[in-house]
């Protein structure tokens, strides 16, 4: 199974996370997306795939005001492409789905 984890060691979540994948006996695909960015077309497609739409994957704590001008679903994607500390973490995509694991508790459901 190949599994992808939008990572930012510097999270506890994150490192969670990733921690709980490998004691499943999973190698995951690591993309430390601060470093690494997603696309707008990953972003979308992420989003499509956890079935909220861009908004799920936005980290809106401390960044309330990015949503004050209720940005379209497209605009909220070109803002995540071009800033990514705005993505929330970890992002995780396996063949059964995507999602935002946070809580880390939410992985069992796409393992």
């Amino acid at each position: 199974m190949t599994v992808t984890i939008w990572h930012n060691p510097k999270c506890g979540t994150s490192r969670k996370v990733l921690e709980a994948l490998r004691g499943q006996g999973i190698e995951p695909r690591i993309v430390e997306y601060l470093k690494t960015p997603p696309t707008r077309d990953e972003l979308a497609e992420a989003a499509a795939r956890i079935g909220e739409g861009p908004r799920a994957l936005l980290w809106t704590k401390n960044n309330e005001a990015l949503l004050e001008d209720n940005p379209s679903d497209g605009e909220l994607l070109d803002r995540m492409a071009a800033n990514p500390e705005l993505i929330e973490r970890p992002v995780v995509i396996t063949p059964k789905g995507a999602a935002v694991c946070r809580p880390p508790e939410k992985l069992a459901a796409l393992l």
